[in-house]
């Protein structure tokens, strides 16, 4: 970071990460995935009552770049998302972001609104979880 960053981004804490593979599998079966022009975003679930703070992976394939530019392109996205304190993360959803050739020549402003706009996105089509009513609907109250 150079020294002429505002200090507020300079301090801002690195989010929660997945190191499982397990998890990255979950998050590409899960089907709920957005696309944008550097990465395509996917979202899974960890589990119905789960409230722990959203976790994020970084998948960058061979036919991208070389090692060179896939480190390169892993951490654009992890600084990004460091840098992206308002994003409307979920809890208790996994985030994978599958890297595309796109993200290692866009600009840096440009990767940060589209990370935006994709966790968005991925975080309106949640449904609150719905409240069951114990009682027998059949008989009278």
């Amino acid at each position: 970071m150079s020294k002429d960053a505002p200090a507020d981004l300079a301090s801002a804490a690195k989010p929660q990460r997945l190191r499982h593979r397990r998890d990255f599998l979950r998050a590409a079966k899960s089907g709920v995935a957005q696309s944008r022009r550097a990465f395509r975003l996917q979202r899974a679930a960890r589990t119905q009552d789960d409230v722990a703070p959203p976790r994020f992976g970084f998948t960058v394939t061979k036919k991208i770049a070389g090692a060179v530019g896939r480190n390169r392109i892993r951490r654009r996205l992890r600084e990004a998302l460091r840098l992206s304190r308002d994003l409307q993360a979920l809890p208790g959803y996994d985030y994978v972001f599958v890297a595309r050739g796109a993200a290692l020549s866009a600009p840096f402003s440009e990767l940060l609104s589209q990370m935006a706009d994709a966790v968005a996105k991925l975080g309106a089509d949640v449904k609150p979880a719905k409240r069951h009513n114990h009682r027998n609907r059949h008989s009278p109250s």
